[in-house]
């Protein structure tokens, strides 16, 4: 592998290689490597190694579904990370290379190029420069529906859509969001304006710096309405700092993303759409979680599921 990193960078030799943290669900590491001659003093390797798949219909599901994100992220590399500007910054790509043993991903160190710090929980100014993130990524993909959908992406983003979680929907206790499932999945995916969604917009997976706010993982980047994106960064924030600021939050996303947006673009026709869509996108996460983890509550996310099941009936 280290061979693989030393003839994709041009380097002399491997100087010291460190773990930054293991994938999920055991299916590899994600490496820092001190190189020695070329361009790159650093760079991060995801190395994903799938292990032997075992267990039931569920498991093999799962399965399936991982080694689906880890192609899509080599596609999102090879074809659609180039169109992203300052404004949403990803790491610039050196290889995405699958073989029989998996799949590697050579990248630019985000922490060499300004974006050392991570942050559990954020700040006011941290939340804004996400929030500016998604809203330029959004601006950057939008289209209408039925226009440039990138097949070689998830056709619907996010890890916790509908068409890829019917285990999690057969858990789910009997009752009106159970029901709903497929009512709200249509309304979301109904859009007239779609974009890309980053698909799993938690705040771990933002870097920040002096230079702004970089993000990483895009094993679930597709298509989708903005809202899905947006609503689940929101989630991470918890429960009562979304009771206190999610209206502001919200007018700060859309004001930036009236600013990014092409001109092409009715922004705000867009914004009318996707403000409606707001509680269905919570309705949405919260249909997930409610299969997957039974025991997840949170009083802002309910409240948004019942108005959006009000406005389904």
């Amino acid at each position: 592998m280290l061979e693989r990193v030393i003839a994709r960078t041009s380097a002399v030799r491997v100087i010291d290689v460190r773990e930054v943290q293991s994938l999920w669900g055991g299916y590899g590491e994600i490496l820092r490597v001190r190189l020695e001659g070329g361009e790159h003093a650093s760079v991060v390797v995801k190395h994903v190694r799938p292990p032997p798949v075992r267990g039931d219909a569920a498991a093999q599901r799962s399965h399936a579904r991982k080694l689906r994100s880890y192609e899509v992220e080599r596609a999102w590399y090879l074809r659609h990370a180039r169109r992203c500007t300052e404004e949403c910054r990803v790491a610039r790509c050196l290889a995405a290379e699958q073989g029989d043993a998996g799949w590697l991903f050579v990248l630019e160190d985000l922490d060499a190029a300004g974006f050392p710090l991570r942050a559990r929980s954020l700040s006011d100014a941290e939340i804004d420069a996400c929030l500016s993130w998604l809203a330029s990524f959004h601006a950057t993909f939008v289209h209408r529906a039925g226009e440039r959908d990138a097949a070689d992406l998830w056709p619907q983003g996010t890890y916790w859509h509908l068409a890829t979680r019917r285990d999690e929907l057969d858990a789910m206790p009997r009752g009106p969001l159970r029901d709903a499932a497929t009512a709200i999945d249509a309304a979301l995916e109904g859009s007239a304006y779609r974009t890309l969604v980053h698909g799993d917009a938690k705040t771990a997976n933002f870097c920040f710096g002096p230079r702004g706010v970089a993000a990483v993982d895009f094993q679930y980047v597709g298509a989708g309405c903005g809202m899905k994106d947006v609503v689940y960064f929101f989630s991470c924030l918890g429960e009562s700092r979304c009771e206190r600021s999610a209206d502001v939050w919200l007018d700060r996303y859309f004001a930036a993303l009236r600013r990014a947006l092409p001109a092409s673009v009715d922004g705000a026709a867009l914004e009318t759409e996707w403000r409606g869509l707001v509680p269905l996108a919570w309705a949405d996460l919260q249909r997930f979680l409610a299969g997957w983890s039974p025991g997840h509550r949170d009083r802002y996310a309910e409240a948004m599921t019942r108005r959006a099941l009000a406005s389904l009936a």
